[in-house]
């Protein structure tokens, strides 16, 4: 969702020559770790379910309904936001959180309750989230790290080793499940990655539970990148969108009171901007690996040429190699450890 759109944006600012504020950066990078524990929760409940596990999908649930009413919050959409635009993002974090309101399902004591954590603002939210999430990280690895049942589904299944992962394109926590450091956050650092404090874990054996180990390590490091912005974010206030009004719309006060932002405003809103001749790629660390778009620009107000560089593509043609041997009931497993969405394969 949000990572999908901060490549396209970045894209499009690599031709345009375009600054981004550094308070739009930060807000940026707090969004893509939310986005990486969205994804990492799906894919722990979903992989959890198809290995056998019931009760790890609805943990995981209750968290990302929290991440997912942040996203409502900044953008008014649970999952397709928009927020993201060249040259910022959409508008500032807003002051005030959501709340629940009473209902035949809760009463007010129970509303209270609930709204206990949702007086402030987004940011308000988002730290009590971060203090909240390290104890759930540990309900499912209660429930999973040490089962029995879970380490004879997972371990010694779809081994892959460093050699292949790199010559089969695996990206993301597929290959660092394999023992390579690669990690673009830390290796090509864009917006403020180099300016905060994470690390990467790696696996040793390259199975699919040294792989469930990385993501779950993975959450936790997100975790502490999106405390560091939340901090930085309160203290220091700025703009979030540039001020290049041949991209950005002017303010509305601007536009109903000086003719030539009105210009700008109607020539950006009637036929969008155009994008100089040339060709970019930008790639980030998405949650399932790395998540590139190639853009060819003919001046013209479309991409004359856009191709998405989709992680779940490469991963699923290793499938066949990482099956064989085992048996078919160990097929769902390794669909589960590739964390695939099949959105970016059907082609």
């Amino acid at each position: 969702m949000m990572c999908n759109e901060h490549a396209y944006v970045m894209a499009i600012e690599k031709l345009l020559g375009l600054e981004v504020p550094l308070r739009a950066q930060y807000i940026r990078v707090m969004f893509d770790e939310i986005t990486r524990l969205l994804n990492h929760l799906l894919w722990l409940g979903a992989h959890a379910l198809d290995v056998g596990a019931m009760a790890v999908f609805l943990y995981a649930f209750r968290e990302r309904e929290d991440l997912m009413d942040c996203y409502e919050a900044v953008s008014g959409a649970r999952m397709h936001a928009a927020y993201y635009r060249p040259g910022g993002v959409y508008r500032d974090l807003p002051d005030t959180m959501p709340q629940y309101k009473a209902s035949v399902i809760h009463n007010e004591k129970a509303i209270r309750e609930m709204n206990e954590n949702r007086q402030g603002s987004l940011l308000d939210f988002i730290e009590d989230f971060t203090n909240r999430f390290p104890k759930y990280v540990d309900e499912y690895e209660t429930l999973l790290t040490d089962n029995r049942i879970w380490k004879q589904r997972l371990v010694g299944i779809g081994v892959v080793s460093p050699e292949r992962a790199k010559a089969m394109g695996f990206t993301g926590a597929m290959l660092r499940g394999s023992g390579i450091e690669w990690d673009l956050r830390k290796k090509q650092p864009y917006e403020v990655y180099d300016l905060l404090d994470f690390d990467i874990p790696v696996g040793v054996n390259g199975d699919c539970y040294d792989r469930y180990l990385v993501r779950i390590e993975e959450m936790r490091q997100s975790n502490r990148i999106i405390k560091q912005c939340v901090e930085w974010l309160r203290n220091n206030q700025g703009p979030v969108m540039t001020d290049n009004h041949k991209v950005a719309p002017p303010s509305r006060v601007d536009m109903k009171s000086n003719m030539e932002e009105l210009i700008h405003h109607f020539k950006l809103f009637s036929e969008g901007f155009h994008v100089p001749q040339g060709e970019a790629y930008s790639a980030i660390e998405h949650p399932k690996g790395e998540f590139g778009i190639y853009l060819i620009s003919d001046g013209a107000n479309k991409p004359y040429r856009l191709k998405i560089r989709a992680p779940g593509f490469a991963h699923l043609q290793g499938m066949n190699e990482m099956a064989k041997g085992h048996m078919i009931a160990d097929a769902v497993t390794i669909i589960g450890t590739q964390d695939i969405v099949f959105g970016e394969i059907d082609r």
